[in-house]
């Protein structure tokens, strides 16, 4: 006889029942993206329950954080596509759909009768030997310039043409280049600035050095400035009007509150007179300006922005140099910022601020376009990733090869390592090669290939020592990735595999899932 120790609503799942929920939730969720894998990969519409808006993506990550799940080990799941984005930017659909197709192998296995910790230990020895086949196959261009840039490019053009921007790869992979090379080896994408204006098509996107806040220039200022010394605040500057909320005043003439109203008056202008002391040229401030403040600083010859909100107001005070002021009592203790040239230019129907030759010579913004907002949305998910995986690349310079080529390199190294081991380790060693395995097999599954004939094909090919062999997606047929250009970045890579195996090890050794009884509503 079972004792119940829980409370009645909580819910306890053993053994196999809780490993079988465990497997069915990982699975379900790697064949949910996997049809988003690779050049031919599918897209997704994301509709949202509450608001009824609709996001179009194939990105790994974003289709898995805006699902709502239920399954422990999904969760899992999308908290490894989470890390890999935070961490490298891409890769989000592969380590998702590596570490259920790890899963799918351990059910087979476990119903083989073999024990969970042995299947663990196997993928470890397994993972191990991968990682050291994938570091081997690395290339380092990192000195020779000419080379790295052409390796940068490849990345770009491969992380690109699994995503909306596949039709002008070539033209956003060098956008993307000579934005990340601007950033002369720093990571802090904060610099690169996206501005997404829907019209025009999407070849229409350009890079802008300089930075471009998406703002006007006030009614009465100047709409051109060389040579700016701009301060940058967060200060209130409406108080040209009487609006204490709530407030009654009571005065017993109209003279009275036309006193009180000069007095306010007078303020502001002592809070102009201080700003203008700063020996500035520019001002810009996070919130409103009346009409009042805004003209006093017209007839000082200073250049009006306002309401450029919170993060124009941050991204610009990084990139001009400037700090952001709140107080205009000490004018030596603010740091200015600065900028060649302040110009009004027009993108599409809208007006916008550009500030050229910037403190930061590395900031710049890319201006995207495109026919809907769904397209100009999917396509800054792309760049992202584009832009994340070449600034990684900058600081781990090794690169290795794409198209199925280092996951079949790594499961042969894997395979033949199989043989040496002794014990039931050994069929899971095997099983972890079968599941590296998948990645080509998808990959030529969504492109609508063969993929049983190319991926043994491809197997053989590495067999015979040709290292560089891949899947070419646009023959469906096997070529050399090296010629093709298709390259990846080493630390995405050998992410996704860790982070697979780490997911898979965790979801593998559940044997119990208990479930807390909700909390009761108390009677009010």
């Amino acid at each position: 006889m079972s004792m119940q120790i829980f409370n009645e609503q909580a819910t306890e799942e053993k053994a196999e029942n809780a490993r079988l929920s465990s497997f069915v939730g990982a699975l379900a969720l790697g064949d949910l993206v996997k049809s988003t894998l690779g050049p031919k990969g599918m897209n997704k519409i994301l509709q949202s329950a509450s608001t009824g808006e609709i996001n179009v993506t194939n990105d790994g990550a974003t289709i898995l954080k805006s699902i709502q799940l239920d399954n422990a080990a999904a969760k899992i799941l999308v908290n490894i596509s989470k890390v890999q984005d935070d961490e490298v930017g891409d890769g989000t659909t592969s380590v998702t759909v590596l570490a259920s197709e790890l899963l799918r192998e351990a059910e087979k296995l476990i119903g083989l009768k073999i024990h969970p910790q042995t299947i663990v230990e196997g993928y470890r020895l397994a993972s191990g030997i991968a990682l050291e086949a994938l570091q081997k196959s690395a290339i380092d261009n990192g000195k020779d310039e000419k080379r790295f840039r052409i390796d940068l490019f490849n990345i770009a053009r491969t992380t690109l043409s699994s995503k909306v921007l596949s039709q002008d790869k070539e033209y956003f992979a060098n956008l993307a280049v000579d934005a990340v090379m601007r950033l002369k080896g720093s990571i802090d994408l904060e610099h690169i600035q996206i501005i997404k204006k829907v019209g025009g098509k999407l070849t229409d996107s350009y890079l802008d050095e300089g930075f471009i806040l998406d703002k006007t220039i006030a009614v009465n200022s100047p709409k051109r400035l060389q040579n700016a010394k701009i301060l940058i605040a967060n200060t209130s500057m409406d108080t040209d009007k009487i609006k204490i909320f709530g407030a009654r005043l009571k005065v017993d003439s109209t003279g009275k509150l036309a006193e009180l109203e000069r007095a306010e008056k007078e303020k502001m202008k002592a809070k102009v007179d201080a700003i203008a002391a700063h020996g500035i040229n520019v001002f810009v401030n996070r919130q409103l300006i009346y009409n009042y403040p805004e003209s006093l600083l017209a007839e000082k010859g200073i250049l009006v922005i306002e309401h450029a909100d919170f993060e124009g107001v941050e991204r610009l005070s990084l990139v001009t140099g400037g700090e952001i002021a709140s107080t205009f009592d000490r004018p030596e203790l603010v740091k200015l910022g600065r900028c060649e040239l302040i110009e009004e230019v027009m993108i599409g129907e809208d007006k916008l601020i550009k500030f050229s030759g910037v403190a930061a010579g590395e900031a710049c913004t890319v201006v995207l376009r495109g026919s809907t907002s769904q397209m100009v949305d999917e396509a800054e998910r792309s760049l992202h990733d584009a832009l994340s995986v070449l600034s990684q690349t900058i600081k781990e310079t090794r690169t290795v090869l794409g198209g199925g080529c280092s996951e079949m390199l790594m499961s042969n190294a894997v395979e033949t390592y199989a043989r040496t081991v002794t014990g039931k380790k050994a069929i899971a060693v095997e099983a972890f090669a079968r599941a590296l395995r998948q990645i080509p097999t998808i990959l030529a599954d969504n492109a609508g290939y063969d993929s049983g004939e190319l991926v043994s094909k491809l197997r053989a090919a590495h067999y015979d020592g040709k290292n560089e062999a891949g899947l070419d997606m646009d023959h469906g047929s096997i070529g050399s990735m090296m010629e093709l250009g298709v390259t990846e970045s080493y630390k995405l890579k050998r992410q996704v595999v860790i982070s697979a195996t780490e997911a898979a090890e965790m979801i593998i050794r559940v044997d119990d899932i208990l479930r807390a009884a909700p909390r009761r509503r108390e009677a009010v």
